[in-house]
């Protein structure tokens, strides 16, 4: 049957009652993220200073300019210039980069020059609390979550504008989130965070069965697949 101008089939989604289509679906990039400044040479400046890369810097005259960067690994860009957005420079909140070690993280944006706030984790209470609000409300207790959970530590820092930004600390994705067959890495540093975990983990393993993994290549393979598409390890 031709895909085109055929009868997609359907179905109710049981908490919002909408109804679904269940054919399949067109692929959705998120490609770039507009962000509202005053200075574009100031913040030239800083997202260069952040070790992001230049895509582009364009301009019409006086009456419209668009810079882009990228960050490391990301498939996602951030966009900044003249007459590219109404919102008042400052306004944009709530920008997370995910990284695989906070710690590194924060050491190497320290290193360049860059104010970052101290590591903190979620407090519990989603309504107290002087800060800002991010992912778990607005209370933010200082240090690593104690359980170095994924997705449970952060740390934050600001554009010359204020626009804010999150580093949110993510080691084992969500299930669903990837796929075993699809895994790759933004960087060096993240593929060496998974050999680690993974050979702390293989320690383990070898310990209960009782003698050296002949297979332990596979097992590694085995066990970085499935952390990165949220499965449960190999035992």
């Amino acid at each position: 049957m031709c895909a085109i101008g055929s009868v997609a089939k359907r179905g109710i989604d049981r908490e919002t009652g909408i109804r679904i289509s269940t054919s399949r679906r067109v692929s959705l990039n998120l490609e770039v993220v507009v962000i509202p400044v005053s200075d574009v040479d100031r913040s030239k400046a800083f997202y260069a200073r952040l070790g992001w890369r230049l895509d582009a810097d364009f301009a019409s005259g006086d009456r419209w300019r668009v810079v882009q960067f990228t960050p490391p690994g990301s498939h996602c860009s951030v966009i900044f210039g003249r007459n590219v957005t109404s919102a008042s420079p400052g306004s944009t909140y709530g920008l997370y980069l995910t990284v695989s070690d906070l710690d590194a993280a924060r050491k190497e944006l320290i290193e360049r020059g860059i104010s970052v706030s101290e590591a903190f984790h979620g407090g519990g209470d989603v309504h107290a609390g002087p800060d800002e609000p991010y992912l778990f409300g607005s209370v933010r207790i200082t240090g690593l979550d104690p359980k170095r959970g994924s997705y449970s530590s952060f740390a934050s820092f600001r554009d010359p504008d204020g626009n804010g930004w999150l580093l949110q600390e993510v080691t084992t994705r969500l299930p669903g989130r990837v796929e075993g067959s699809d895994v790759a890495f933004a960087s060096k540093a993240d593929m060496a965070a998974a050999l680690r975990r993974a050979a702390i983990a293989h320690g383990e393993h070898e310990e209960r069965s009782g003698g050296h993994d002949e297979n332990w290549a596979d097992w590694y393979a085995d066990y970085i697949a499935r952390e990165q598409a949220g499965q449960s390890p190999p035992s």
